[in-house]
């Protein structure tokens, strides 16, 4: 809302009013609100939140500290979800298509876990929302997001003349407008609405989902399944793993804020046509917009840390981790980095296939020795070591070293062709 003021004031010759056609002036405005609505006014919601007696309900596990956790305050997703709605809504650009779908997926997929929170502490039924009505709202976004990337006329990418006439692209006339210092970089390029991706080791540093259909070189319906498929399985994926990295305080947040900033930076450079040519990657009309809003998201990840570092005062509940899974899966594939999830979100993944190994290797010796036996102490991975008796402070601790190795490692890639 604020940048339609500015740019109002600055048609109108106001002084300084054209500071906030800069992204790097909004992102980092965008952080530091982030950050004073989720520390300041997240005491605020902590403290109705304790009022309404909204507590955790923990089970026995046997782990250190365990039943202190008893009676903190839950469903606490609702600050990082404010905190990234109302800085998104006031410095990004709404008419932009990115920050539509990326604040429809945070209220899309934050309503689903507020239910499943609603439903365990009002309702008193452990069990929550049915794990199916979660996943079909998962599967739900993820059909949104597919068709909206193969329909949109503004999600659209730059490729070469030859690569458009080779697979048969139809070239948009939705073209958008280009600086005069670019027009060196993109001589020939044309913008065509393609499944292609950017992913490292391979030739020209790309892969076209066309690919994985060998007797479709024309984008047909076939292709266009088999990527809405992909993309609602990465969606699910990522939405449930950081689900699960949410079981000990600062992890999953920590984690998320970690990603998050790498995925602003892939969006800055895939948003600027200088920088995406440098480093063969695709170049990604209006999706430098996807910065305000990845600024928004680590604002509120790391003012959340403020409250739910140990020992934590509130926990975010499914109201919080499935949105943080989610926005990180919608936020990856809008700037074509999907297929580097596995290596950025190397953390979310080793948990959930912990628990995988685990159920899977429990089920087999039983079946076959008549009794379950298993491969770690506890899972998901961060309770395995919290049975080997490793303070929780710590485990975040190392789990966030580690995560920011894989985001450098994920960085690193853009230099790998």
């Amino acid at each position: 809302m604020l940048y339609y003021l500015f740019d109002w004031l600055e048609n109108n010759e106001w002084p300084g009013a054209g500071v906030f056609q800069y992204i790097s002036f909004r992102a980092l405005a965008a952080i530091i609100l982030s950050l004073v609505i989720s520390i300041f006014f997240g005491n605020k919601i902590i403290n109705y939140l304790r009022r309404l007696q909204i507590g955790e309900t923990v089970r026995d596990l046997g782990l250190d500290g365990q039943k202190q956790k008893q009676g903190t305050p839950t469903m606490g997703g609702i600050i990082i979800i404010s905190a990234i709605i109302i800085p998104c809504l006031l410095l990004a650009r709404l008419d932009n298509i990115y920050i539509i779908i990326m604040l429809i997926a945070t209220i899309w997929l934050g309503t689903i876990g507020f239910l499943d929170d609603y439903i365990k502490v009002f309702k008193k039924d452990k069990e929550g929302l049915s794990g199916r009505f979660k996943i079909l709202g998962q599967i739900g976004f993820g059909l949104l997001l597919g068709i909206i990337m193969l329909s949109s006329k503004e999600i659209v990418v730059q490729v070469d003349t030859d690569y458009a006439k080779k697979y048969n692209l139809e070239i948009t006339k939705h073209i958008p407008s280009i600086d005069k210092e670019s027009l060196d970089t993109v001589y020939n390029k044309v913008y065509v609405k393609t499944t292609l991706t950017n992913v490292p080791f391979m030739k020209g540093n790309q892969f076209d989902y066309t690919d994985l259909y060998p007797f479709d070189k024309n984008h047909s319906l076939i292709t266009n399944i088999l990527f809405i498929l992909l993309i609602v399985f990465i969606v699910t994926a990522v939405s449930n793993a950081a689900n699960l990295t949410d079981g000990i305080d600062g992890l999953a947040t920590g984690t998320s804020a970690i990603i998050g900033s790498v995925l602003g930076i892939f969006a800055y450079f895939s948003g600027n046509t200088i920088f995406s040519e440098y480093l063969n990657i695709l170049y990604i009309p209006y999706s430098e917009e996807l910065v305000i809003f990845s600024a928004c998201f680590v604002g509120a990840c790391i003012g959340f840390l403020w409250h739910n570092a140990f020992p934590a005062k509130v926990f975010m509940g499914d109201t919080g981790s499935l949105m943080l899974g989610g926005i990180i899966a919608a936020l990856a594939i809008l700037v074509r980095k999907e297929l580097l999830i596995p290596i950025l979100c190397g953390i979310f993944v080793v948990e959930n296939l912990s628990v995988m190994i685990q159920v899977f290797y429990f089920k087999y010796t039983k079946r076959k020795y008549g009794e379950g036996r298993r491969v770690f102490l506890m899972s998901p991975l961060h309770h395995h070591y919290q049975k080997m008796g490793i303070h929780e402070s710590k485990i975040v601790t190392r789990f966030w070293i580690v995560g920011i190795l894989l985001a450098a490692l994920t960085i690193l890639t853009l230099k790998i062709r």
